[in-house]
């Protein structure tokens, strides 16, 4: 049946339609089945490669294998990801947007207010037991689930000083952080996804239940060898020469401008290196490719890749890079490259102190001299890189399977919903 009224509402966008009749005609089974059902909020893009939509994705899975009905409700933007069986539920497009940045804009909050709207409209159609909200996503939650009277969670991915730049955005995540606070306060749970984050919280709340639960590698797959080799071929032919490799966004706080102030220091020093960058949008490959002048033939910008892919690059290189300037998340891309045993040389910084030391990564002093010198010594010591590889993934293997990390997510919610035997 066609709903005309609609159609004239959203000019005919056959999604969009779609997505606004499900919320007006949408009604759930009055016999309710014994699974408890789940509206999880997502404010980012899903799905797309970014480290909280893959979290998204991975809870999505754990809450699936655990025997949860969830819905998930995102903005427009993203793509679909077989591996997901849960239903995606997109709000109202706007003319002419095609993504959303990292960091407070006037297009999120729009989209936040979409996701509001649809949010008390579900779940007043539906007995949602818990509503899980995703960084500002968790005030959505925490209000429809006093409205609903079901169980919140409010999951912190990031911390709001990592996006300063400015003295509006930084007014802007000022009053982000005290609403965060109260956020934390008022939630039935608040799970963070690491050390760092999980101090910020106790201090928000401490009479909260926090969960620390750990983020795990953005791709489940493991690597074949003739994958990795074709991914090490489409870059070097040359057995001899090493793979230098970063993966990530271009933003200040990942450290981007003292990696590439770093790297014509490496490549004057060792000729046997090439740099592999892997991220950044097109517009910023272009940027520092000319900044790098005579050097950018020894550095190959491969854009974003597809998480699944992601592995195969990762295992073909001899040593990769985390030159995070601040913050106190883990970087997501630590547990990549633990996975693909590979050595790390880091910036002795807080985020990345989180989970690394002298065990399993090569340290340095957050300045260009350093950090180079750091590449280099470690591009000349094939054992020492053998035992960071070796170390890190051990430390996978302990700490940041998909396995440990449903088993995390099913003891919040026993806590919140306990299920009978």
């Amino acid at each position: 049946m066609e709903h005309r009224h609609y159609r004239r509402i959203t000019g005919g966008d056959i999604a969009t339609e779609s997505c606004i009749a499900e919320i007006l005609y949408y009604r759930p089974a009055r016999i309710m089945t014994r699974k408890p059902r789940v509206l999880l909020i997502s404010t980012q893009p899903f799905f797309q490669w970014r480290g909280s939509p893959i979290r998204v994705k991975f809870n999505l899975l754990a809450l699936e294998s655990l025997g949860f009905q969830v819905d998930l409700l995102a903005p427009p933007i993203g793509a679909d990801d077989e591996e997901v069986r849960s239903r995606v539920h997109r709000v109202w497009r706007l003319p002419g947007v095609t993504d959303i940045p990292i960091g407070p804009s006037l297009r999120k909050a729009v989209f936040d207010g979409f996701l509001l709207l649809f949010a008390l409209t579900f779940a007043l159609r539906c007995r949602y037991d818990v509503i899980h909200g995703t960084e500002e996503g968790g005030a959505i939650a925490l209000l429809v689930a006093r409205v609903t009277r079901a169980k919140c969670i409010y999951e912190k991915h990031s911390d709001p000083t990592s996006y300063r730049k400015g003295s509006v955005r930084n007014l802007l995540m000022a009053v982000y952080r005290r609403v965060e606070g109260f956020v934390a306060r008022h939630a039935d749970a608040v799970v963070c996804t690491g050390p760092g984050l999980e101090r910020q919280a106790r201090q928000y709340a401490p009479n909260t239940q926090v969960y620390r639960i750990s983020d795990i590698p953005s791709s489940l797959q493991e690597p074949s060898g003739e994958e990795i080799d074709q991914a090490r071929g489409q870059i070097e032919t040359d057995d001899e020469n090493l793979l230098v490799t970063y993966v990530g966004s271009f933003a200040l706080y990942q450290g981007i401008e003292l990696l590439f102030s770093a790297i014509p220091i490496v490549l004057n020093a060792n000729r046997r290196v090439r740099f592999v960058i892997i991220g950044g949008e097109h517009r910023e490959i272009e940027t520092y490719g000319r900044q790098l002048g005579v050097y950018a033939e020894r550095v190959s910008f491969l854009g974003r890749i597809d998480p699944d892919r992601l592995p195969a690059y990762l295992a073909a290189s001899d040593i990769v890079l985390a030159p995070r300037k601040s913050g106190i998340n883990t970087p997501l891309k630590l547990l990549d490259y633990f996975k693909a045993s590979a050595a790390i040389v880091a910036t002795d910084t807080e985020a990345n102190r989180l989970i690394l030391d002298g065990d399993c990564a090569r340290l340095a002093a957050f300045d260009a001299p350093s950090f180079a010198r750091a590449i280099v010594d470690l591009a000349e010591d094939s054992s020492e890189r053998q035992r960071l590889a070796d170390n890190g993934r051990a430390r996978f293997e302990a700490e940041f399977t998909f396995e440990k990390f449903s088993r995390r997510l099913g003891e919040v919610y026993e806590f919140l919903v306990p299920r009978q035997s």
